[in-house]
C-alpha cells in the first residue's frame, strides 16, 4: 500500500517550493540590465513570499485530524522524502535559463507548471478525509502565477 499524506505535510512541502520560488526568482534578477524586467522578478518574488504566509496561515487553520500522521513514521522519512524532491524537481535541477528575460519566463512557466502536476499527483496520496480538497487551494496560487508569467510573456 503507498504511503498516504495528509495535508499538513503538503503545506510543508508547499511552503519549501515558495520559497525556493523566491530565491529562484531573486536570483535571475539579478541576471538582467532591465530595471523593469527586474521589478518584475523581484515582485514575483514577494509574491512567492507573500504564498508562503498564505500557506502558512492556512496550514494553522487546520483541524487536528488534518495534521494526524497516516503512516508510522517515527524519523519523518516521508516529509524528508516530499522535501527533497520538492527541492530537486521544482525550481531547482533543471535547465538553467540563460540571462535572457525570456528564458526567466519560460523557464518560470515550466517550473509553475511543475509545481501543479507535483500537487495533483499528491492530491491522490492525501485522503479526502485528511485534506485533500484544500490542495486545490494551493493550486489555485500556482496557476495565478502562470497567468502573470505568461501575461508579462507575450507583451
Amino acid at each position: 500500500m503507498p504511503n498516504e499524506f495528509n495535508i499538513n505535510d503538503i503545506f510543508e512541502i508547499a511552503v519549501k517550493i515558495e520559497v525556493n520560488g523566491a530565491a529562484f526568482y531573486r536570483d535571475a534578477a539579478t541576471k538582467i540590465n532591465d530595471e523593469n524586467h527586474k521589478k518584475f522578478l523581484l515582485d514575483l518574488a514577494a509574491m512567492e513570499d507573500d504564498h508562503v504566509v498564505t500557506f502558512l496561515n492556512m496550514q494553522n487553520k487546520l483541524k487536528e485530524q488534518n495534521t494526524l500522521a497516516t503512516d508510522f513514521d517515527p524519523d519523518d522519512e516521508n516529509l524528508s522524502y516530499l522535501k527533497a524532491l520538492a527541492d530537486t524537481r521544482v525550481f531547482f535541477k533543471k535547465d538553467q535559463p540563460d540571462d535572457t528575460f525570456q528564458s526567466i519566463l519560460k523557464t518560470a512557466i515550466q517550473t509553475e507548471k511543475d509545481s501543479i502536476a507535483f500537487y495533483l499527483g499528491m492530491k491522490e496520496l492525501v485522503p479526502a478525509k485528511l485534506g485533500q480538497a484544500k490542495i486545490d487551494d494551493i493550486i489555485k496560487e500556482e496557476m495565478s502565477h502562470i497567468k502573470i508569467i505568461a501575461e508579462k510573456l507575450i507583451e
